[in-house]
């Protein structure tokens, strides 16, 4: 293991972070810690893990307190402790749970969960459901992404190129985060149009100084192809997301 300062000492325990074997150790470890004591000690209620996060779903606050109380004393068993700010009950509000709780939502695997207005599929009526949608740190994770491409500056290449290479990672980000509530993703179409606005502003000298332009001529290209970028077919169209990105 490597110091900060350079220095190298031999490892007596623990794995490294980033590690291949890592998570396959840490997830043996935390089935014997977790998942099996759970279904011991909690036979009755739902739960769900996915590496070191997890949620234990309660029907009244007093059970809560009693699983967090019991799981605490597990991990100090097993020599972990549970996150001091990320372990928290939360309170899943809807149109039929209507107390009032300070926790009413939280994140989990990129996904915030909170009450939010629905549809109804039937009655096609809005109500208040406990849903979950794209996390903010997850847009936020997603835009950093996408500036670590530097595609502003690629002028070198043509539009075509650049949906080549953007394609694939936004299918992957609408595959898994528009599974629930697509239009919470309309922030990063705008944020990605916002991008290739300013590209075709840098690579075409018609269009130096004039951002507005480059938006319509953006707009156009989207109207007359509009499976060339991938995040065009979610439902928000370029139009929209530009005049958004204003």
């Amino acid at each position: 293991m490597m110091l900060d300062d350079g220095t190298l000492i031999e490892r007596t325990r623990g794995t490294p972070q980033g590690g291949v074997v890592s998570p396959i150790l840490a997830n043996l470890f935390l089935h014997y810690t977790f998942d099996l004591w759970m279904e011991r000690t909690f036979p009755h209620l739902k739960w769900c893990r996915y590496a070191d996060d997890g949620l234990v779903h309660c029907r009244s606050e007093r059970e809560a307190l009693l699983v967090r109380e019991a799981l605490g004393s597990r991990m100090a068993e097993c020599r972990l402790e549970l996150h001091p700010t990320k372990t928290k009950i939360v309170y899943c509000r809807d149109s039929k749970r209507k107390g009032n709780y300070e926790n009413v939502m939280f994140d989990f695997l990129g996904f915030s969960f909170r009450p939010r207005s629905v549809k109804g599929p039937r009655s096609q009526k809005m109500f208040c459901g406990f849903t979950p949608a794209v996390s903010k740190a997850a847009l936020n994770s997603m835009r950093s992404a996408i500036r670590d491409l530097k595609l502003r500056r690629k002028t070198q290449v043509t539009l075509d190129e650049i949906a080549r290479e953007l394609n694939p990672i936004t299918r992957g980000w609408i595959a898994y985060y528009g599974r629930y509530t697509r239009s919470a993703l309309y922030p990063l179409a705008r944020y990605i149009d916002q991008t290739l606005a300013v590209w075709i502003k840098r690579k075409f000298k018609r269009f130096h100084h004039r951002l507005g332009r480059a938006r319509d001529f953006l707009e156009k290209i989207a109207r007359e192809n509009p499976r060339l970028f991938a995040h065009w077919r979610l439902g928000a169209s370029a139009e929209a997301n530009l005049m958004g990105a204003g």
